[in-house]
């Protein structure tokens, strides 16, 4: 079927498409403060420990992975389960055509599930745009509901030049005294 996209849990099998995507960022933007782009076999690494906990997700158009979301600890301590950072990249050649969107709001619906309620990103912000980093990761948040709580300023360096990163929250669940407990993700699959 032409124009068929579907959003799929990630394999590691699939960590060569998506470290293609990936190191488009680390290499041409400021959008990570990672320097280098890590190998194949560390990057499966870092899937596999999120994936024992967190969703790890796909969207796909016609065959081809041209995204991927995921979620990961917040602060790594229990009092926190109930929070997490999420984090979505999308091939460089598919941004703005409503990809990301669909596959940050299939992640938010795993994550509620789980009895999640707090979902946080934390993105490389400048104060003046150039060419290796924008506004629109931020604006992207705004307009699914994310409010900014947080900026540090010149915290992250690179291509010879500061910038910010703030973080911003989404509340998606109710707050009780009697707290039930997360059902991560290995208990969803």
């Amino acid at each position: 079927m032409v124009n068929e996209t579907i959003i799929r849990n990630a394999t590691l099998e699939d960590a060569s498409r998506i470290l293609e995507i990936y190191a488009y960022y680390v290499k041409n933007t400021a959008i990570t403060f990672e320097y280098d782009t890590p190998t194949l076999s560390e990057f499966q690494v870092r899937m596999k420990s999120t994936m024992k906990r967190y969703p790890y997700i796909v969207i796909e158009k016609d065959g081809e992975i041209l995204g991927y979301a995921y979620a990961g600890a917040f602060v790594g301590r229990a009092a926190y389960d109930w929070s997490c950072e999420m984090t979505v990249y999308l091939d460089h050649t598919a941004q703005k055509c409503g990809l990301g969107r669909k596959i940050y709001e299939e992640l938010e619906g795993k994550l509620n599930s789980m009895g999640i309620l707090n979902l946080y990103a934390c993105i490389g912000y400048p104060e003046a745009e150039d060419e290796y980093l924008n506004k629109n990761s931020a604006e992207f948040h705004a307009h699914l509901g994310f409010k900014k709580v947080g900026e540090f300023k010149k915290c992250g360096y690179k291509f010879n030049r500061w910038y910010n990163m703030i973080w911003m929250e989404k509340t998606i669940g109710d707050h009780y005294l009697n707290q039930p407990p997360v059902c991560f993700a290995d208990n969803l699959r």
